[in-house]
């Protein structure tokens, strides 16, 4: 047989030990999220701004409240008893863990709920019935616009004869309060609706349901969020008013009762709470208003 020849085994180097190639980074995905992302920056460029001008307009709020309480400045109006930023925030730490006070707000923001929702369910058919026919404009018209200039807090000792408990007078002056808005600013936009639109409806054999409910009502709906919106403002001005005369709990009677015991830190809080609510409020009709007229957005 022949001999097997054995070849001595060569050795290994560490050059010839395979190394892990490393992982080459995603550069198409790193790319795509840079292209997205300066996408979102370039979309929402003035939303970005408009909310860093904010930022700093309120920063330079505080500082400037901040100086004038610290040095008790009197100029035509006096700082020496309004409290400082600083006296707000103990207070408002305090008070976010007093029962109490989230009690205040609760009450305060459910009469909110069923005046403003109520005022919406009934001002704006009326203000729609009242704008497509003249007899009912002719009839309700004289009445609105007498009852209007009535301010809500002029309506208290009516609404505590009306009702027969605090709580509904409450909920009836905030409903007041923003009826009247709504009312106005839907009859406005019905009275701009285009006729051609109207025309053109009736020309494609459009009933008169339909042509209320394709034509007058879409038509209608930027003035109609822009009397809810005026309406939420309102109401909560109506509110506050109606809680500090004749209410006994709710953010309103909190700050009037902070006045009464000289609790100044109390008061400021109370109104900063008032414009947070209300702040609030207008944000949620607005963004109800992009969700119900898309083609308003830019």
């Amino acid at each position: 047989m022949p001999a097997l020849v054995q070849q001595e085994a060569e050795p290994v180097t560490p050059e010839l030990i395979a190394k892990p190639t490393p992982a080459a980074a995603p550069a198409p995905e790193r790319a795509a999220i840079n292209i997205i992302a300066a996408r979102w920056l370039r979309l929402n460029k003035e939303r970005i701004r408009a909310t860093v001008i904010g930022l700093i307009s309120l920063v330079a709020f505080l500082i400037v409240w901040h100086f004038l309480t610290k040095y008790r400045v009197v100029f035509f109006v006096r700082f020496t008893n309004v409290p400082s930023p600083l006296a707000v925030y103990d207070s408002f730490t305090k008070a976010i863990h007093d029962p109490k006070f989230l009690m205040h707000v609760l009450l305060s923001c459910r009469r909110i709920v069923l005046g403003f929702s109520l005022a919406a369910l009934v001002a704006m058919p009326i203000g729609l019935v009242m704008g497509r026919f003249k007899l009912v404009h002719e009839v309700i018209f004289p009445v609105s616009e007498v009852m209007r200039p009535i301010p809500a807090i002029a309506w208290v000792p009516m609404a505590i004869m009306l009702w027969p408990t605090n709580e509904q007078s409450i909920v009836f002056i905030t409903f007041l309060g923003s009826f009247f808005p709504i009312l106005v600013n839907t009859l406005h936009g019905m009275s701009l609706v285009d006729p051609v639109l109207v025309r053109a409806a009736r020309c494609l054999g459009a009933k008169e349901a339909s042509i209320f409910r394709e034509v007058y009502f879409p038509a209608s709906l930027p003035h109609i969020f822009t009397g809810l919106t005026v309406g939420m403002g309102v109401a909560w001005v109506s509110l506050i008013a109606a809680e500090m005369i004749s209410g006994q709990y709710g953010i309103g009677y909190f700050t009037w009762e902070a006045y009464s015991l000289v609790q100044y830190p109390d008061i400021a809080l109370g109104m900063i709470a008032i414009g947070v609510l209300g702040l609030g409020s207008s944000l949620l009709i607005r963004g109800a208003g992009q969700l119900v007229m898309p083609w308003r957005l830019k």
